[in-house]
């Protein structure tokens, strides 16, 4: 691993933005190599080999201030490290200053109005458990290792979208560093402009600090795994197709395919009921038809605390191996799409990538699209490609001999292979610079005013988070808050 010192000798520019650094923060949370600097850049993804300058663990926005000062003083690239597990690794930028608010994961609970405050740097486990311990919870994806304003900021699917919304639809307001380094409070009433693009336009206007969350009181829901075999898919999701456009508010499905236990691929489907207990787990209630739909090799369903399914989550997902992620919308998984995917996971390449969509029904749909910087409030589903390995590269130096993985290959072919039946656009927290052609729909009529707002509060782009719409291709190859 390069340090600084390495890349940068004799450098004048790194070595006076380290001095300034220095002068304003404690020398120890500079970090430019060393064993704590390789901590600070180790990634979910360990594909991602980009090494920043530096790194500054801030404790305080104004430690996010004066970072944010110092790049702009040096001409030096600016990202912004908080759960660090995007997939495309775009929390740092190559040469780059990295403000990394990993050890600001502070929680503070509200239990009169249900509303938490979370540092930066929060990960969605975090809020979840501060809330959980007072009857509450928050709206996250489902894996809890994932930072809570990011996910945030691009959007937010998880399992409570039906009932509860996006995950951007419950932030109330933010603390925000902008690109001049000052600091500002933003919500429904200042800086109004600003907090609607915050809602699903990413980390692209400036460092949230602080997030003030909507909490709700179901800490405990029913929810759980069934697995089918794959050779029963066909019927799985046949029906599957029927009972997910009837959901109630609140039951959300995710659906899916899975290498099993034995590594043969199942039918992955994961309900969560986030409405009376008594009824989500009757054993003629609507959870529990979900493991009737065939003959399931598993079906492990009952009430839960929500901690646990997200720990669950990262169980399967640990961080360390390496991956790639793709995304496609579309209305319904049926027909053609079903065979694509049926197809594709009979060809995993590794016992540890997955297929799995999202439901976006009930109270996400309700919202004006206009309302929020969030680009599609139409039903549909939106699926995760992911593919992810452990060891080397993969590279199959037997096999087409265009230098890709076979991992690789498998994502791409089938990200391809679902284009002529997907809807424009796609899931910004999941877009990179390989789909400009999805990135130039991804905001859908929202595109020209959030566009606005960029050029209003940082018009030199010093933050590049989610790919943003801008001559596409250039949108899409820089790097973001992940």
């Amino acid at each position: 691993m390069q340090s600084i010192t390495d890349a940068h000798a004799g450098d004048a520019v790194s070595t006076a933005l380290l001095a300034e650094l220095r002068s304003r923060i404690p020398a120890d949370r500079v970090l430019t190599n060393g064993p704590e600097y390789i901590r600070a850049v180790a990634l979910f993804n360990a594909a991602v080999d980009v090494r920043p300058s530096a790194v500054v663990r801030c404790a305080t926005t104004a430690d996010v201030q004066a970072g944010v000062r110092a790049s702009r003083n040096h001409g030096v690239p600016l990202s912004v490290r908080g759960g660090g597990h995007d997939f495309w690794g775009r929390a740092f930028r190559p040469g780059g200053l990295v403000l990394d608010l990993t050890h600001m994961r502070e929680v503070q609970v509200d239990i009169t109005h249900r509303v938490a405050t979370v540092g930066g740097g929060a990960l969605s486990s975090d809020v979840v458990s501060a809330a959980e311990r007072v009857g509450l919870t928050a709206v996250t994806g489902t894996a809890g290792a994932v930072g809570m304003v990011g996910l945030t900021l691009g959007g937010g699917y998880g399992p409570l979208i039906g009932q509860f919304g996006l995950a951007a639809d419950n932030l109330l307001g933010a603390e925000v560093v902008l690109a001049d380094g000052s600091r500002v409070n933003t919500d429904a009433e200042n800086h109004p402009d600003l907090f609607w693009a915050l809602r699903g336009g990413g980390g692209n206007f400036g460092v949230v600090t602080s997030a003030r969350i909507r909490l709700h009181p179901v800490p405990t829901t029913v929810s759980g795994t069934i697995l089918y075999p794959i050779t029963q898919s066909a019927r799985v999701l046949a029906d599957l197709g029927g009972m997910l456009q009837d959901c109630p508010d609140e039951l959300t499905v995710d659906v899916g395919f899975l290498p099993g236990p034995d590594g043969e691929p199942t039918v992955y489907v994961a309900p969560t009921w986030s409405g009376n207990l008594e009824v989500g787990n009757a054993e003629n209630g609507p959870v529990r038809a979900l493991a009737g739909l065939g003959t399931p090799v598993l079906a492990e369903v009952g009430p839960v605390a929500r901690s646990a399914t997200l720990a669950a989550t990262d169980a399967m997902f640990p961080p360390g191996r390496k991956g790639a992620i793709r995304t496609r919308t579309v209305q319904s998984v049926s027909g053609s799409i079903a065979t694509v995917l049926d197809g594709a996971a009979q060809e995993f390449t590794s016992p540890f990538s997955a297929i799995v969509w999202h439901q976006f029904h009930g109270a996400a749909t309700r919202p004006p699209l206009g309302s929020t910087a969030f680009g599609r409030r139409e039903p549909h589903l939106m699926i995760e490609l992911i593919s992810m390995w452990e060891g080397g590269d993969g590279t199959d130096n037997a096999g087409s001999g265009d230098g890709r993985s076979p991992h690789l290959r498998w994502l791409e072919e089938l990200h391809a292979a679902l284009g002529p039946f997907s809807l424009p656009g796609g899931y910004v927290n999941f877009l990179g610079p390989e789909t400009p052609e999805q990135i130039a729909d991804s905001y859908g009529p929202n595109t020209e005013r959030l566009l606005a707002v960029k050029s209003a509060v940082d018009p030199d782009f010093v933050f590049a988070a989610t790919p943003l719409p801008i001559g596409t291709a250039d949108a899409g190859s820089t790097p973001c808050e992940a």
